[in-house]
């Protein structure tokens, strides 16, 4: 495990036994401390039991806080804990989770990430209703750093519970799913390998791996929890970096080897597009208190797609810089004012 982005997907070894649970549930942590008791909580809420679930957090060198004590005080010893001899990369350590996992069903539940009730029982219904899928998600919130449900709300793929017919055209364009709604089997990954390439975009890739070698079951029923806006972790550093435009092309170039030859051309301009588009919005939420980090983002979206919708939401972005910019000038102007009053008062006393 030398090279922390691995270029060819990682194999993963084999595990049979007479006695393996039914649920593996990985729980991959780094520097997260201040979400994980949430997390543990959401998941031994919904506790199978030791011979059907077993549940492990995989951290991956975290110098955050005691990991394992958390563990510890909120597992109560129900909980497994592995740390890592050192700092691995989100890459490796999911592969770590997945080689760890012994049961049928794998669910990488990211340290940060949480899940609702009655979710274990709606994907073991997919699986039984399915038994040709390779992997099963619900529909998902987003969440913010407080937990709360955010008003952006993810649409509902089918009206009810079944299998994605065109996932692969889908998951070709945008990535539809996130990482704590998704549950794959362990066979699954056995077949096609672990995550690579990429540390930002690394899930999008991985479904469309999976989506164009195996049918890939759906429910409508928002059971999983993604949070996002907490500055931290990968997400939030390759926004700061711009490494997510480079991350996010190269995966729309691998997935390419995914889709049927006809339909390869137009799906990538579509992803591209796409794409572009997320990564003004980025750019927008960027702005308040990173410029030259929503300057790179709007850069980058313009490499990746010059089409007119494009165009228009970065002209967009341009109109709101200018405004903040003059807001900001107005605010110190009024400030530097209100402080030479205040100097002139003090000379006079």
């Amino acid at each position: 495990m030398s090279i922390r982005t691995p270029d060819y997907p990682p194999r993963i070894e084999s595990y049979s036994s007479t006695n393996s649970p039914l649920w593996s549930v990985m729980i991959p942590v780094y520097n997260c401390i201040d979400y994980l008791e949430e997390t543990l909580k959401s998941v031994l809420q919904q506790d199978a039991g030791s011979e059907l679930m077993q549940i492990e957090v995989v951290d991956d060198y975290s110098s955050d806080g005691d990991v394992e004590e958390l563990v510890k005080k909120i597992g109560k010893g129900r909980i497994g804990y592995y740390r890592q001899k050192e700092n691995l990369g989100s890459l490796r350590n999911f592969e770590t989770c997945i080689n760890r996992s012994k049961g049928k069903y794998v669910h990488l539940l990211h340290g940060d990430d949480k899940i609702e009730a009655g979710f274990y029982d709606e994907i073991g219904t997919l699986f039984r209703d399915y038994p040709e899928a390779g992997a099963a998600y619900t529909n998902y919130y987003y969440i913010n750093s407080a937990s709360r449900i955010m008003a952006y709300k993810n649409k509902s793929i089918l009206e009810c519970p079944g299998i994605i017919t065109d996932f692969i055209d889908k998951i070709g364009i945008k990535n539809i799913v996130q990482p704590p709604a998704m549950v794959v089997k362990r066979s699954t990954y056995e077949a096609l390998g672990s995550f690579f390439a990429v540390h930002f975009g690394e899930d999008w890739e991985m479904w469309a791996r999976i989506g164009s070698n195996f049918p890939i079951a759906y429910s409508p029923k928002y059971l999983a929890s993604y949070r996002v806006d907490h500055g931290i972790g990968i997400s939030h550093r390759s926004f700061l970096s711009g490494q997510n435009i480079l991350d996010m092309k190269k995966v729309i170039d691998i997935i390419q080897n995914y889709l049927p030859e006809h339909k390869q051309s137009k799906i990538r301009k579509a992803s591209l597009a796409d794409t572009a588009r997320y990564t003004v919005r980025c750019a927008n939420s960027l702005l308040l208190y990173n410029r030259k980090a929503a300057l790179k983002q709007v850069k980058g979206a313009w490499s990746l797609s010059k089409d007119l919708t494009t165009l228009y939401w970065i002209l967009r972005f341009y109109a709101m810089y200018i405004i903040r910019y003059k807001q900001i000038e107005n605010m110190l102007r009024k400030r530097k004012k209100v402080q030479l009053e205040k100097n002139s008062l003090s000379k006079v006393q």
